[in-house]
């Protein structure tokens, strides 16, 4: 732990993070425009809902910080699964269960009910990935946290679009 959070609070866990290039916009394509056609959900719309997602503790992205990636991102539109790995910046991050949770809600929120969304820690990548991945897959454990008013909160901040 080193270095003040922002706004003076609790010391950084990783005070230095690499930051990622963004990658571009996807093109809209003439297919999507069709109004006429089927609209399919894939890998990179899945990605593009969750790469602007605030990291908790820095004023950086989840995509600028390479936490997500959109090769780890996995949709079967036909069977309504989508798969979402991401990968903390530290081995130690304490900030991995609201990070996983803030990608989880984010989906929930923006995808149709049909979806079962799985978010996990890309393995070998964290060292409590399986507590982290198991409180990420209960889903009363999921709803238990969003009544905490403190937390839904801050699940809203990760969430919201930065000035």
């Amino acid at each position: 732990m080193v270095g003040p959070a922002p706004g003076g609070g609790s010391p950084l866990e990783n005070a230095n993070p690499l930051i990622y290039r963004r990658s571009g916009e996807r093109p809209v394509t003439s297919r999507e425009e069709d109004d006429e056609l089927p609209d399919s959900i894939d890998d990179r719309e899945i990605f593009d809902l969750i790469r602007s997602i605030n990291d908790p503790e820095h004023p950086l992205t989840l995509e600028e910080l390479n936490v997500v990636e959109q090769v780890r991102v996995k949709v079967n539109d036909a069977e309504s699964t989508v798969v979402v790995e991401f990968t903390p910046t530290i081995p130690h991050c304490s900030m991995a269960t609201l990070i996983g949770l803030s990608i989880k809600v984010k989906l929930i929120r923006s995808l149709p009910e049909r979806f079962k969304v799985d978010v996990h820690i890309t393995p070998g990548t964290h060292a409590s990935e399986h507590a982290v991945n198991k409180q990420l897959a209960d889903k009363e454990r999921v709803a238990a946290a969003l009544e905490n008013s403190h937390l839904l909160e801050v699940v809203n901040q990760c969430l919201s679009a930065r000035s």
